[in-house]
């Protein structure tokens, strides 16, 4: 199980050519009739044949390539099976919420939300740049979230789903705008819940993973688009401007 990268920890070069690489897939640079060439990836990232390999190896077990006799191949998105993983992830995440309104036993980990919302402030006041890597910060915020709710089982079944989601999520993160507006929403949640106020919380963080899936199926079918025309898109931003 590949887990999200601390939000307090620099990426390493392993997530820096695992998400380039995931990029390359995502912008439609390679589609899913071209053999992934190593010698030549190497090259474009500037990175040696180790780190690549890992890379390769975790898109692999991500879903987002696929094993084939001569090599690996991009897997093509699938729009409608990303739509069914949201549910659940949705159904998982308002978990972590409604067994603490059910059970008067169960509370909030304060201190974490605490040093949650404070590492999230940190990143209201110097926001990171909308390249795909902050898929992996935001990844961190909802597994920190859910595991301040007390339950591992649910924590672990979210990180799963988050790898498999991973890819076209990235489409999430492309303008500063859509940055900002994570970043407000995640200081929106974790502050509710920490004035107990779990109602309001639940409501938020559905509206927050449900807004969230409508820019990445708008953005993922105009970049299909684009690439059914032989286009790719060589930049984040260009496709949605």
């Amino acid at each position: 199980m590949v887990a999200a990268v601390p939000v307090d920890e620099p990426v390493s070069l392993r997530d820096r050519v695992y998400v380039d690489l995931g990029k390359k897939l995502m912008v439609g640079e390679i589609d899913d009739r071209t053999r992934l060439v190593e010698s030549q990836l190497c090259e474009e990232l500037n990175v040696s044949r180790t780190p690549l390999r890992e890379a390769l190896v975790r898109l692999h077990a991500d879903g987002m390539l696929e094993r084939r006799s001569d090599g690996y191949y991009p897997v093509a998105l699938d729009i409608a099976g990303v739509r069914d993983l949201y549910e659940l992830r949705i159904t998982i995440e308002l978990r972590g919420i409604t067994r603490i309104l059910e059970t008067d036993e169960l509370r909030y980990d304060k201190a974490r939300l605490a040093a949650l919302q404070s590492v999230w402030k940190d990143l209201e006041a110097s926001p990171p740049p909308p390249e795909a890597d902050m898929v992996l910060l935001d990844e961190s915020f909802h597994i920190e979230l859910c595991a301040s709710s007390g339950n591992m089982a649910m924590v672990a079944t979210l990180d799963n789903l988050n790898r498999r989601i991973r890819l076209i999520r990235m489409y999430d993160f492309v303008t500063s705008e859509r940055v900002a507006a994570t970043i407000g929403e995640h200081l929106e949640i974790v502050g509710l819940l920490l004035d107990d106020q779990l109602d309001a919380g639940r409501k938020a963080l559905h509206e927050h993973v449900g807004a969230s899936f409508e820019v990445v199926e708008r953005r993922a079918i105009r970049a299909l688009s684009a690439r059914s025309m032989g286009h790719s898109v060589t930049s984040f931003e260009t496709l949605w401007k």
